[in-house]
């Protein structure tokens, strides 16, 4: 990784700012005081459906794509070849990957079962191939990759029969996905559920396909079109996709845990018609006055987010003797100490959640207002 002076000239500040929301939206539902007490919309949906917590990975894979067409576009326009393009590619990837591996495994990193899926692994697969077909396609190939994905997965989970459950089955662990999970990753999957994984292999397709939803819009963005233009545009095209999505739910139920096509088309909707409105306010009208903490966060993003599951981690692994001769680790001291002493259940449980973003802001704020941007 390297350290950047970040340029203000030319730079879609909204993108910025909707990267830092979602990734403080991501830390603040990963760290509750309490998982037993948490406001139902921070949630994940049980499984079929949504809450507001689905809509924090499709956000950021979509934002992925949109930043994938601002930034290689750029570099192709200096006249920067396609291996050197593939070069940085593959290196982000690996990078990405890695880090995604090393929050599974810290701090001891036990290979033989540590967990191999994951959301930056997921990320870094999405970049890859997003970024793959962005090099050697047009927005219409792009557009045709991102739909074919979704009816792939789709015909797949619908005909491909599981033994001694069938095809076409969406229930939790017994339906196709889930299935080529337990055949590939068995005892390296989310310790939640141990014979799948939210972030497996065959729901990672539709995932590609909300990236290149992304790298769609950033090709709009990038049109001769005028700035109301491209924002009714967004805000209209983002209503259409997202009511698809809605229609499709009643023959493939919206689901985050497997990636469902219905999911991935409708939290594009979603994307789009929140980025659009916030192209509008903040890069075509500049009312930019409160939106310096998002900003602090999109422009560090992944140094936030590895560092907040560091830290997460820590606070469970750092124990000491509780005063009636049990063991407390420090989160729990905190939380007991200074939040469910004079706080309700749930409010104390969220009230340690937004002390833990506050914290992780006021980390990046040195490192914003030192100028330094971590870039993979």
């Amino acid at each position: 990784m390297k350290t950047e002076n970040m340029k203000s000239t030319g730079r879609l500040v909204s993108l910025d700012f909707f990267r830092g929301a979602t990734i403080a939206a991501m830390i603040l539902v990963n760290n509750p005081g309490d998982w037993g007490h948490v406001y139902a919309p921070l949630l994940h949906a049980e499984w079929h459906g949504w809450t507001f917590t689905d809509l924090i990975f499709p956000f950021f894979l979509y934002i992925v794509g949109v930043a994938i067409v601002f930034a290689f576009s750029k570099k192709l326009s200096q006249n920067v070849s396609k291996k050197e393009l593939y070069i940085k590619i593959v290196r982000r990837t690996i990078i990405l990957f890695a880090l995604g591996l090393f929050l599974n495994g810290f701090p001891f990193f036990e290979l033989s079962t540590i967990r191999i899926p994951g959301v930056l692994q997921r990320i870094a697969i999405c970049y890859l191939i997003a970024s793959i077909i962005f090099l050697h396609t047009s927005w219409k190939g792009q557009l045709a990759w991102g739909v074919s994905l979704l009816f792939v997965y789709w015909g797949m989970m619908a005909w491909i029969p599981v033994p001694d459950i069938g095809a076409g089955i969406y229930e939790k662990g017994a339906n196709f996905s889930n299935y080529i999970d337990s055949l590939l990753l068995k005892g390296h999957m989310w310790s939640f559920t141990k014979t799948w994984d939210p972030e497996g292999i065959v729901s990672t397709l539709p995932a590609i396909s909300t990236t290149l939803f992304g790298v769609l819009t950033g090709h709009w963005l990038r049109t001769e079109k005028t700035p109301l233009e491209k924002t009714l545009g967004m805000v209209v095209y983002g209503n259409i996709i997202l009511f698809i999505g809605l229609f499709w739910h009643a023959w493939l139920p919206i689901n985050k845990s497997i990636w469902t096509s219905s999911y991935s088309v409708a939290m594009a909707g979603l994307a789009l018609i929140c980025l659009g409105i916030s192209y509008y306010f903040i890069d075509v009208r500049e009312k930019r006055r409160f939106i310096q903490p998002a900003l602090v966060y999109g422009t560090n993003a992944i140094t936030v987010f590895v560092l907040s599951g560091i830290v997460a981690k820590l606070l469970y692994l750092i124990t000491f003797n509780a005063p009636d001769g049990g063991e407390i680790s420090l989160k729990g001291w905190i939380y007991n100490t200074f939040y469910a002493s004079w706080l309700n259940e749930y409010n104390a449980s969220l009230g340690f959640a937004v002390t833990f973003i506050v914290v992780m802001y006021l980390l990046m704020l040195i490192l914003y207002r030192k100028k330094i941007f971590i870039k993979i």
